[in-house]
């Protein structure tokens, strides 16, 4: 074999094994997506609340899953959704509180690595107090808040 033909077959396979590798897993088997894939969208709700849809649609009933990310000061006032959330604080200290009187003072400090269930109907508020915390938060939709009172 001659090294020209040799270097042409050799160059072939590698770029058959290059388009291989990136056709990605078979989406039929997966799906994903990437940190650069996310679509972070501000909360018209709350400022300095950020989310990401990472699976399903919270507006809709199903299965869903967000990534929340606080910026430091920002809280949500106090409100529900109608069904449980599932939430794993994914870095910083999440601020979480309870009741319908909106009061940061009182709230609890939740450390990256926490996990915390918000049931459906009770009513919660929570946030950032001094760094950026962000939230892994899954549930069956819809994953709707509904503020309480004047807050």
């Amino acid at each position: 074999m001659s090294n020209a033909r040799f270097m042409g077959m050799l160059s072939l396979a590698l770029l058959a094994l290059a388009m291989a590798a990136r056709a990605g897993p078979d989406p039929a088997v997966l799906s994903y997506k990437m940190p650069a894939d996310l679509k972070w969208t501000e909360s018209a709700m709350y400022p300095g609340l950020k989310s990401a849809v990472l699976y399903g649609d919270p507006g809709k009933p199903g299965p869903y899953a967000v990534r929340n990310r606080f910026s430091p000061g920002s809280f949500s006032r106090p409100h529900f959704h109608p069904n449980d959330r599932y939430i794993l604080v994914l870095s910083g200290t999440w601020w979480v509180g309870t009741g319908d009187k909106f009061d940061p003072e009182s709230t609890t400090p939740m450390p990256a690595g926490s996990f915390v269930v918000h049931y459906g109907g009770k009513v919660h508020y929570d946030g950032a107090k001094v760094g950026e915390c962000e939230l892994l938060i899954y549930g069956d939709g819809p994953g709707t808040s509904t503020r309480v009172g004047g807050s």
